[in-house]
């Protein structure tokens, strides 16, 4: 991705954030400069994954294949000495669909706060393991029948090991979601069903409007 389409991505989202009168944490908004300033929390963050995520999957489609996220607290995986959950906040845009994939590790809960519908589909293909699907807490009688769509407020239990995929409802605006679950790991819990990345490859055109937790430095190179 540009690093220009990163950026309008990430100010879409902050305008998103201020229609629903939601705040985030002083560092959300840190320049460059600021994590240069405070080398020891900027390493924290990087460290727990917290802060800005915008990806393509490695795909070059953006607008239809992509998600902006935002990670407000985590733990480490199989460190019980650090917290045993994580929140985020997902930014979905109309149409746009995150790719089938599944965690080993994790379950999570997907909170539409406010926005579109949010459309989850799960497929048996490639899924490592099955449990009941809850919706508010309702079991869902086939999750694998057709797409499971959510209005704000609803919320969706997606269980470890099976393949899930999430987009915004088309004609129904953008969606602002979130994410409460065990902790999370971008870096080795995504199991995809078709072969993609989970991190964008950035092209520098303009300097960033905010670094994403997975840049050391400006310019700095995904893991």
């Amino acid at each position: 991705m540009k690093r220009s389409a990163i950026n309008a991505a990430l100010r879409r989202a902050e305008a998103m954030l201020a229609d629903h009168c939601w705040l985030l944490p002083d560092w959300a908004g840190w320049s460059p400069a600021d994590h240069a300033s405070d080398p020891g929390l900027s390493a924290f963050l990087r460290q727990r994954q917290l802060g800005w995520d915008v990806t393509d999957f490695g795909l070059g489609d953006f607008a239809h294949r992509g998600l902006v996220l935002f990670c407000v607290r985590n733990g480490a995986q199989g460190n019980p000495a650090t917290l045993p959950y994580a929140e985020k906040l997902l930014f979905v845009a109309e149409g746009q669909v995150t790719p089938f994939h599944a965690h080993k590790v994790k379950v999570e809960d997907i909170i539409v706060r406010g926005g579109g519908h949010l459309c989850v589909a799960f497929t048996r293909h490639g899924s490592f393991a099955e449990a009941p699907v809850l919706v508010d807490g309702r079991v869902v009688t086939d999750p694998y029948d057709t797409p499971i769509r959510l209005r704000p407020g609803q919320s969706i239990t997606i269980p470890r090991g099976m393949q899930h995929s999430f987009w915004g409802e088309a004609g129904a605006g953008d969606v602002f979601a979130a994410e409460v679950s065990q902790c999370n790991d971008d870096l080795a819990d995504n199991f995809f069903l078709e072969p993609l990345g989970r991190f964008a490859e950035i092209e520098e055109d303009e300097p960033p409007h905010h670094l994403l937790w997975n840049e050391s430095s400006p310019g700095g190179a995904t893991p």
